[in-house]
């Protein structure tokens, strides 16, 4: 059963009216309503164009919080080979929260780091919906340090609403981790590739996100907090998060004008959760290229490159 969003109602009765009539004619034989129903097939083809081409940024993020939207689990599956979960933080626990492990990725051996929201109830509780603790980042700290050794470029797939913010978290070094898992995606002497593939929050997505390329899906969200949070730190209330997202500037489409992203991939038609393999593949091509512009880069060159697309980032030039 497909899922639809607020906006999307209008779009919903159309297709349901055309999957009504074919239900009718599956239950009286010899009654024709193609035509019909492909009259409503196209109207609704066209009304999703129509929507999804004139997206507002709230309208965004909710999109990006899609449930069908295809996660973490869904892209290792389809785009890699050979894949070999590594597990922990040799500290305090495993999360699952991020998952990641060694891989060939166009049979060549990568590390593949993700963040996983789950796709039912029991595996979004089991995932903390893609929110991780500290021991999160620390196994992806280990996993970068162990790419970093043996030569592996570094594949990350960001899809979080933001680090888990619960007492024990705090704890047990929640600001730490997250740091030192920013420092590691600027030490490390190898390719760093990532993609926002749908909700990138925060410094829960930045612990994955500072590599030397960065794309995002077209209608995936970036931003240092959500709509919501924004809304209710500014206006305390966060009824006003449609205000708070078109201020925040979330959209693929404001960060690559802002340069705070590299490249956008578009989605197929009415977005990723449509179309998961063909959105998947859209994106293993993007990583493909990105690696590619990367092969003759590395060591030490290849982080004082990456430091400096960092430091450059929002810096403002003074008249002489």
């Amino acid at each position: 059963m497909t899922h639809y969003l607020d906006f999307e109602k209008p779009l919903a009765e159309i297709e349901g009216k055309a999957e009504e009539l074919r239900a009718l004619a599956r239950r009286n034989e010899g009654m024709n309503v193609e035509d019909e129903a492909a009259a409503l097939d196209s109207k609704a083809a066209s009304m999703l164009d129509e929507l999804y081409d004139n997206l507002s940024p709230w309208q965004k993020c909710q999109v990006a919080r899609h449930p069908e939207r295809p996660h973490c689990g869904a892209y290792i599956d389809r785009l890699f080979d050979e894949f070999t979960p590594l597990a922990g933080d040799r500290n305090f626990a495993e999360d699952l929260a991020v998952m990641g492990g060694l891989a060939r990725f166009h049979d060549r051996p990568v590390m593949v780091i993700g963040q996983e929201k789950g796709h039912d109830t029991r595996s979004r509780i089991e995932h903390n919906f893609g929110m991780a603790r500290p021991e999160g980042y620390r196994k992806a700290i280990r996993l970068m340090q162990m790419a970093g050794r043996f030569g592996l470029p570094v594949i990350t797939l960001v899809d979080t609403p933001g680090a888990y913010p619960g007492k024990g978290a705090e704890e047990r070094g929640q600001a730490e981790a997250i740091a030192r898992s920013i420092e590691t995606c600027l030490q490390i002497p190898v390719p760093l590739v990532s993609v926002i593939i749908g909700e990138g929050g925060s410094g829960g997505a930045v612990a994955l996100a500072s590599a030397d390329r960065v794309a995002m899906l077209e209608h995936s969200v970036y931003s240092v907090i959500t709509p919501e949070g924004c809304a209710s730190i500014l206006w305390k209330d966060a009824e006003k998060m449609r205000e708070a997202a078109a201020a925040m500037r979330l959209t693929a489409q404001d960060l690559k004008k802002l340069g705070v992203i590299d490249r956008i991939i578009p989605e197929p038609r009415g977005a990723a959760h449509r179309a998961g393999t063909e959105a998947i593949d859209a994106v293993g091509t993007v990583i493909a290229e990105m690696l590619g512009d990367l092969a003759d880069h590395k060591g030490t060159a290849l982080m004082k490159q990456r430091r400096r697309k960092y430091l450059d980032m929002g810096a403002a030039t003074l008249a002489a």
